[in-house]
């Protein structure tokens, strides 16, 4: 709240503070899934010396644009080094972490090993072969996996873990009328849109 200058939403804080191995967020656009991740990624890295954190969504664009939160939540904070690597996709930090980010080519992202934290945006959308490719990578650190996502139907790895991935997810839904950023004004617009 402090360094940051965020005031979490109720979810947020649960999220931020949850020990969970595996998340699962079912939140609807502009809900600040990617903010709190952004937040989780970074909080790691700082406080989790030689972590590695990825960042996973179906386009580069779209894992840069989460990248650049993370980037820009580090920037805040008071008394860093300087990074001894940063760039428009990947920063290594002093004390060793490292944040990068990925596109979603299955054939692109193996290789890498002990992996702390895997971040899924748009899971939904993102290919079962990539999801299926980056479990390995967690094995060896016992590492935490978060899939966040819109619904998209009642296909692939988001739907199955959300609708029956077991009792080993926390699983957080928050739908747009339960932002309190989105006005039930708009909602009712695109409704009627």
């Amino acid at each position: 709240r402090e360094v940051l200058g965020i005031t979490p939403d109720p979810w947020q804080a649960q999220l931020l503070r949850s020990p969970a191995k595996r998340i699962l967020l079912n939140c609807s656009r502009q809900s600040g899934k990617s903010t709190s991740s952004a937040i989780l990624a970074l909080h790691r890295a700082l406080f989790f010396p030689d972590s590695l954190i990825l960042l996973i969504s179906p386009s580069l664009r779209q894992s840069s644009e989460l990248f650049k939160k993370v980037s820009g939540f580090y920037k805040t904070v008071p008394d860093q080094a300087p990074l001894p690597e940063d760039n428009r996709l990947s920063m290594t930090l002093s004390n060793g972490s490292r944040i990068v980010s990925l596109p979603s080519s299955e054939a692109n992202i193996r290789g890498f090993s002990a992996v702390s934290l895997v971040i899924e945006d748009e899971a939904s959308r993102v290919d079962d072969s990539l999801y299926r490719a980056v479990r390995p990578m967690l094995a060896v650190s016992s590492g935490r996996l978060m899939l966040m996502s819109t619904p998209w139907g009642k296909r692939g790895h988001f739907f199955e873990e959300w609708s029956g991935g077991g009792e080993s997810w926390e699983r957080i839904e928050i739908p747009a009328h339960k932002c309190p950023r989105i006005s039930p004004e708009f909602l009712e617009e695109e409704r009627q849109s």
